[in-house]
């Protein structure tokens, strides 16, 4: 199922190249963040799903907005994700627990879950790259410090960020 999604989040941000590069390399962190931290397959499978989704309220909230702020994807992310992922055929507890990460995945306090905070990490991956000032190793070591919990989320950031 999740090809399935990862192609039809593909169809839904077609044309934004950038939006598809980034949820595909939030997925490909969560799932191999998910699977070194042995996830058991319930979890996994809400973790993969949400990192496809995660960001699908950005469309909406620069439709209704103007702007992609975290809280407005927040806001508008988890009906848009509830939507597609029971147009696929996902169940009504995966979707309510995708609905709920998406509807966090910029609220970095209270996260009740591995699924919820291998999301935040491989987000954190990805947009800690995607700066365009360049990489600043004030805001990784900030992250490892106060966000990143797993020990394989932490490895992939130092490697990838703090590597001499």
């Amino acid at each position: 199922m999740d090809n399935e999604l990862l192609m039809r989040m593909t169809e839904y941000y077609a044309g934004q190249p950038h939006r598809i590069q980034h949820f595909m390399k939030v997925y490909a962190y969560s799932r191999m963040i998910g699977e070194m931290e042995q996830l058991d397959s319930r979890t996994l499978r809400s973790l993969t799903a949400a990192a496809a989704v995660h960001d699908i309220g950005i469309k909406k909230s620069e439709e209704v907005y103007g702007d992609i702020a975290g809280k407005h994807q927040e806001e508008l992310g988890p009906d848009e994700a509830a939507k597609l992922l029971a147009k696929i055929g996902y169940d009504r507890e995966l979707i309510e627990r995708v609905c709920y990460l998406v509807g966090h995945h910029h609220t970095y306090t209270g996260m009740d879950g591995m699924d919820y905070q291998i999301l935040v990490e491989s987000d954190f991956l990805v947009n800690l790259f995607e700066n365009e000032d360049g990489i600043n190793e004030r805001a990784v070591r900030n992250a490892l410090e106060r966000i990143f919990v797993t020990e394989s989320g932490k490895a992939l950031a130092t490697a990838m960020f703090l590597a001499e």
